[in-house]
């Protein structure tokens, strides 16, 4: 089960999760009556089903039953509505997750992972995990998510295909955009990977833009080539050479209008594969004092860069290496590129007799491909 517990000047919120074969989630909203009176704290650390933490009247919480949707739980005099997989929750107060499981780990935004300045604390009860945020802001909005583990004796891993995620706004009046360290940010468009700009914002009621530096424009999003989600950001589905350049986002609510980190698109045609090389030599056998040419070729798209290396048996004499590599265009109905090594060796010799090994490289990943030369000695002249 899982049970959000926020607690502001004048409110608490709480919702809970029940995991049977979907996730459902319920949202508690309790509202202070203004009086006199001193605010009485609840808390649901450590209750035992049925009983209240207030002196007040006896908060009465039903059990969940198999494949039932999940009772409310009920918090002072409050109101109840179910929500989805986001929620808001105001700045400043604190944020209280429970998972049922035993035991459970949590993943937080990247933000607090890196330094939460000891607002964010993880307790493993006998039952369930407790996650507590206090001091919350807009800094902190992210996805929130709680996996059970899977033990056997001291080996535990977790279970991601039972993991509870909920995606908690904290909509602050300042700060349209969740804050970041850079000025800006370096991406790289790959020809067959989407690519996401993460202009995350604190709030889901905030209108997001997407617009070019240079030249000065609002770029289309119509939802197909590019899209935009309040949680992720605008995603570009299949980059192309036109995407690139120098980008940001704009966030505007009411009569606040802000700009995001700008992001730098580096155009990158992403292979679809590794590389195949083929390797050929001019000649085998070849006779001492000849010189022989080998030849590694690679046949792909255009504009992919292919990274060759070498391992031959004159390195163990420490004969240096000489290669000529180039670049052309092979004809057909796509155009391709053809990129070649050659590997010269002049005037051969015995130890140059063995195995020679292409290495050809591209994003994708690397293929090595070999050849075996035979070197014999020259002909002895014959005698008039």
């Amino acid at each position: 089960m899982l049970l959000l517990h926020l607690c502001r000047w004048k409110g608490k919120l709480a919702f809970s999760v029940l995991l049977i074969c979907a996730v459902i989630f319920e949202l508690a909203y309790c509202q202070d009556e203004q009086r006199n009176t001193p605010k009485k704290k609840v808390t649901l650390k450590n209750n035992k089903p049925g009983k209240s933490a207030n002196k007040g009247p006896k908060t009465v919480t039903a059990k969940p039953k198999k494949k039932a949707t999940p009772p409310a739980q009920v918090l002072d005099r409050g109101t109840f509505k179910k929500v989805g997989e986001s929620i808001s929750v105001p700045t400043g107060g604190s944020l209280e997750l429970r998972c049922r499981g035993k035991p459970v780990q949590w993943s937080v935004p990247p933000y607090l992972e890196e330094d939460h300045e000891g607002r964010l604390r993880t307790v493993q009860h006998e039952r369930y995990g407790v996650l507590t945020l206090v001091n919350t802001t807009g800094a902190d909005t992210g996805e929130y998510s709680c996996y059970p583990m899977y033990c056997e004796d001291t080996d535990c891993r977790k279970e991601y295909d039972k993991a509870v995620k909920v995606f908690v706004f904290f909509p602050d009046p300042q700060e349209l955009f969740v804050p970041s360290a850079d000025y800006y940010e370096v991406i790289q468009l790959r020809t067959n990977w989407p690519t996401v700009l993460p202009c995350q914002v604190t709030t889901p009621e905030a209108k997001v833009t997407l617009h070019r530096e240079f030249p000065p424009a609002e770029v289309a999003v119509d939802g197909t080539e590019i899209s935009f989600s309040v949680k992720k950001g605008f995603t570009i589905h299949r980059p192309r050479p036109h995407h690139a350049g120098a980008l940001f986002c704009v966030a505007s609510l009411g009569n606040l209008r802000q700009s995001s980190t700008k992001y730098m698109l580096i155009y990158v045609n992403y292979p679809t594969a590794p590389p195949a090389p083929v390797i050929r030599a001019s000649s085998s056998p070849v006779v001492v004092g000849e010189n022989l040419r080998v030849s590694c070729t690679v046949v792909a798209e255009q504009d992919v860069d292919i990274g060759f290396t070498w391992d031959y048996p004159g390195q163990e004499i420490g004969r240096p290496l000489y290669t000529q590599e180039s670049i052309s265009l092979v004809g057909g109905g796509t155009a391709r590129q053809q990129s070649q090594s050659v590997l010269l060796v002049d005037e051969v010799r015995d130890v140059d007799k063995g195995t020679y090994t292409c290495t050809a490289q591209n994003l994708q990943g690397a293929k090595s491909v070999s050849t075996t030369v035979r070197v014999v000695p020259k002909a002895k002249p014959t005698k008039p």
